[in-house]
């Protein structure tokens, strides 16, 4: 085993050993007493149930995760990434398409494997907290569609990288980095009506008090909005949210249909002032920024490990290759996303008390805030009371308690 071994088999116990202690303490400190700010949204009843669905939730976390790293420590240490490339290199196929079906054998099987972990997630768990609204036939043409635009978008993309670092020479990473980036600002204005569209019908919507309200609060705050769409979430959950989504003539903001039905018009735009908060700050552009650097950095490190035998080597692999690489290069960065991921959840939380603060300020209805808050956390069964080292750990949004109390402050 050789330092390449270590670090991976170190970063990946770490990550899940850490992620189990966040989970015990989060469990621990779930509190028995509704908190005062909460009173008169949740009842008894209610509290207790979102106490068990936290419990339930976290103990099929734990599950899946210990699943999870037990198959990929299996695998790679029966040599089966050593064992795949042998099969598939005996195919005599050119490298491109070589390297795209031994990532898609992988990206299959992983997705094979957890399939019946989403059928107990969506069927068992969620149907037995009353959200699950998904169809076996919802359920299943979902996953048909999800492979249709992997394959689509994702094979070809795929297919791409791989091109550029086997003819490209030493600027390959940069070539990726460039196209990958045209590739998702294309794609930030396709998906809301190609590609969202496929899974979710979106309503604009109707004439009324609620889109009057709509239309001269953004005119107050200067957001020109596109449109306005229910998105029919009820479809298969009874969960409720709001999003924002599209650049220019595509920008959109999408209400689920759950939360229009239970919440009041001075709520909802308080919810919308929320989300248009974002755009405001910048927000969006500035997480599309720090992506784009990031995806710039991955490729730059990735063509330097890429051509480390010694990596191939930690997992079992003869034949260097650069779509072995890529695969090996993900779980070697997996300490590095570890560190980035704290410290973009930690920006995230920041940024969602600045949006929080832009709704209470242009909408003057910090009262109606509250109470959307309070009742998303009820229809939700979020926790109230989560750890803080599981917040820091998970959470890309403030704890619902918190939120409030800042508002309040303000």
């Amino acid at each position: 085993m050789n330092i390449y071994a270590i670090i991976i088999l170190t970063a990946l116990c770490f990550d899940f050993i850490l992620n189990l202690i966040a989970d015990i303490l989060n469990l621990s400190h779930l509190q028995p007493e509704l908190p005062g700010e909460f009173s008169g949204v949740f009842d008894e009843a209610a509290y207790r149930k979102s106490q068990e669905y936290t419990r339930v939730k976290t103990f099929f976390g734990i599950v899946t995760s210990a699943f999870s790293l037990i198959v990929t420590l299996a695998f790679w240490f029966a040599k089966g990434f050593q064992h795949l490339d042998h099969f598939i290199r005996g195919w005599q196929l050119n490298a491109l398409w070589t390297g795209l079906i031994y990532i898609g054998i992988l990206l299959f099987f992983r997705a094979l494997l957890s399939l019946p972990f989403s059928l107990y997630s969506t069927f068992v768990i969620e149907e037995r907290f009353g959200f699950n609204k998904t169809t076996v036939k919802t359920f299943v043409t979902d996953i048909l569609k999800s492979l249709f635009l992997s394959l689509i978008i994702g094979a070809p993309l795929l297919m791409g990288v791989l091109a550029f670092f086997q003819y490209s020479g030493p600027l390959a990473w940069l070539y990726c980095w460039m196209a990958t980036t045209v590739f998702s600002i294309v794609l930030q204005f396709i998906a809301p009506t190609w590609i969202m569209p496929l899974f979710n019908k979106f309503s604009p919507l109707e004439d009324g008090e609620l889109l009057q309200r709509i239309k001269a609060y953004t005119a107050n705050v200067r957001f020109p909005l596109a449109g306005v769409f229910v998105m029919d979430g009820s479809k298969r959950s009874s969960k409720s949210n709001a999003f924002f989504t599209g650049f220019g003539k595509t920008k959109r903001i999408a209400l689920y249909d759950t939360l229009v039905d239970k919440h009041t018009t001075p709520e909802l735009i308080s919810i919308l002032a929320h989300e248009i908060g974002h755009y405001k700050k910048k927000h969006i552009i500035t997480n599309m920024i720090l992506g784009v650097l990031h995806t710039g950095v991955i490729f730059y490190l990735l063509s330097i490990f890429i051509k480390h035998t010694g990596l191939f080597q930690a997992f079992y692999v003869e034949i260097p290759s650069i779509y072995a690489g890529l695969i090996f290069f993900g779980l070697l960065f997996t300490p590095i996303e570890l560190v980035l991921s704290f410290f973009l959840s930690l920006r995230s939380r920041k940024n969602e008390y600045q949006a929080d603060r832009f709704a209470v300020e242009t909408t003057q209805e910090s009262s109606s805030f509250i109470s959307a808050l309070k009742k998303l956390s009820r229809d939700n069964l979020s926790n109230l009371t989560p750890h803080p080292i599981y917040v820091m750990l998970n959470y890309s949004h403030p704890p619902v308690l918190q939120r409030i109390r800042a508002i309040k402050n303000q």
